[in-house]
């Protein structure tokens, strides 16, 4: 899930009041949209998904959706369409339309802004801000009394690749994965940002633990640009190495867990990035100078990383991780015969999202989001990490998209990537290797109901008798968890694991 929530309550607010809005019946309307391929930016005819991204205020339509306040979209599939030549979208024919939140004839587009995207590049996440994506300018939803409303769209231009600005203190670690090149037929890179300590130049024979950082859905590794080291006040005098890792992939995160849709990018990164790193910075290369923390999604690969290598981390400390127990997914238990998506045993609309107690996502609506946008979603995203790869290429869908319907069978395949299983079914090994060093922190009124899950692996590791410390914190919800106080802490409680193993870390800490 998302790694914070922008704009906090009042964004969850706005969104509700989206959605209230966009449930109030219009009268039937005429829109007529003319989109145009220009071949500056394409010589070549193209076949994928092209979209029409409406909004209001003056942000670009294509960097949406906003989850909690999505706009109006629509997605038509072409083939073979030809640079220079015209591509209508009207009501006049809706057949072959995706459409978010109701038919484009249904929808009062009055003072919205359209841009028109191509998805030229599948190998990326995101849509209209992906790199080598096709976008048109941003036009005005105009009509002439008695004429049809719309707009003619040239995708004249390309998202250009994002550059990582290197300085003193921050580096791009960036390398070709042997193992991920072979797995997807095509060059894919490893990248990462290194953070370096205070005293790095300063002492050029000291060594340094390392902190490996992994962000929510959404997050990569800019998230660790900064123009000065990180001011440290650690017991013992402790400074640490961070790394900002990038789970980032074309069908969403992959959360750094070997699977038949992402290929091993857990190995690749035990195997190949952290090698590197130990290769070209000062990093003290032992297990017990290497620790884990992340939030949501980062939350889950963090404490994935730590489990499935047990024997390569010293702890991990992860916040508010997606579901760790596949018995409550999101108040959902995939095993159980009869279950249902979108709707609870008693045919009640399942939430997705919440604050304060009020209903802001609904599941049948944020699936029929993604659907329209394509591979690369966060629901998306688990399928691609969790289920097999079937006989279309495509990772195996858990759930039908029209109905809800759990296909249970396809959702045993899943149990290989439950948490709590895993550790249930395999403590008399993992046990001891994991002694001291499992951490996992879930506000109680999580925003995407998270902490259902959280809650049996707390359940499951008191009967173990595991000394891993499973917290709920009182009144915390998905964005207001991860305080400067828990930072704090969390910061502290690495600094003192370090020190038990390697307790001069530095001279005039001896």
């Amino acid at each position: 899930m998302r790694n914070s929530l922008k704009n906090g309550v009042g964004t969850l607010l706005a969104g509700l009041v989206g959605c209230l809005l966009t449930a109030i019946p219009v009268a039937a309307a005429e829109y007529s949209f003319e989109l145009t391929l220009d071949p500056a930016v394409r010589t070549e005819p193209f076949t994928g998904r092209v979209y029409l991204f409406f909004a209001q205020g003056d942000r670009e339509p294509r960097f949406g959706p906003n989850w909690f306040n999505p706009g109006p979209m629509l997605a038509v599939d072409v083939r073979d369409w030809k640079p220079g030549e015209s591509l209508p979208i009207n009501t006049d024919d809706e057949s072959g339309q995706i459409v978010f939140p109701k038919a484009l004839c249904d929808l009062d587009l009055s003072g919205y802004n359209v841009q028109a995207v191509a998805r030229f590049n599948p190998l990326v996440r995101e849509v209209g801000a992906g790199a080598g994506n096709g976008f048109s300018a941003v036009a005005r939803v105009e009509g002439v009394e008695g004429k049809p409303a719309g707009a003619k769209l040239a995708i004249n231009k390309i998202v250009e690749e994002r550059t990582f600005p290197e300085n003193d203190w921050c580096r791009l670690l960036d390398l070709r994965s042997e193992l991920l090149s072979k797995f997807h037929g095509r060059d894919v890179r490893q990248r990462a940002s290194v953070v370096l300590p205070a005293s790095y130049q300063k002492e050029p024979e000291r060594r340094y633990p390392v902190i490996f950082v992994v962000q929510g859905f959404g997050g990569n590794h800019f998230a660790g640009l900064r123009k000065e080291p990180v001011a440290e006040d650690n017991p013992g005098g402790v400074e640490f190495l961070r790394v900002f890792l990038d789970a980032e992939c074309g069908l969403g995160h992959h959360v750094f867990a070997d699977s038949a849709n992402n290929g091993p990018v857990g190995t690749a990164l035990v195997q190949e990035l952290i090698p590197a790193l130990d290769a070209q910075y000062r990093t003290i290369a032992d297990p017990t100078a290497r620790f884990l923390t992340g939030h949501s999604s980062g939350g889950w690969s963090t404490l994935w990383l730590q489990v499935a290598y047990p024997d390569t981390f010293g702890g991990c400390w992860s916040t508010a991780p997606d579901p760790v127990d596949f018995r409550d997914f999101q108040q959902i238990n995939l095993y159980r015969p009869g279950e249902n998506m979108y709707r609870d045993p008693q045919g009640n609309r399942r939430p997705l999202g919440r604050s304060n107690g009020q209903v802001l996502l609904w599941y049948d609506d944020f699936d029929r989001m993604e659907e329209l946008v394509g591979p690369g979603g966060q629901l998306h995203s688990f399928e691609a990490v969790f289920s097999p790869r079937g006989d279309d290429g495509r990772p195996v869908r858990v759930w039908n998209r029209q109905t809800g319907e759990v296909d249970t069978r396809a959702a045993e395949a899943w149990k290989k990537y439950d948490i709590r299983h895993i550790l249930e079914t395999n403590w008399s090994t993992l046990g001891p290797k994991l002694a001291g060093k499992l951490h996992v922190i879930m506000g109680d009124a999580d925003t995407f109901y998270l902490e259902g899950a959280t809650r049996l692996l707390q359940e499951s590791q008191a009967k173990l008798k595991s000394d891993a410390v499973v917290e709920l914190v009182p009144g915390k919800d998905h964005g207001t968890l991860l305080t400067r106080e828990l930072t704090t802490r969390i910061r502290t409680e690495m600094a003192r694991a370090f020190l038990k193993h390697h307790p001069a870390p530095r001279p005039e800490a001896k």
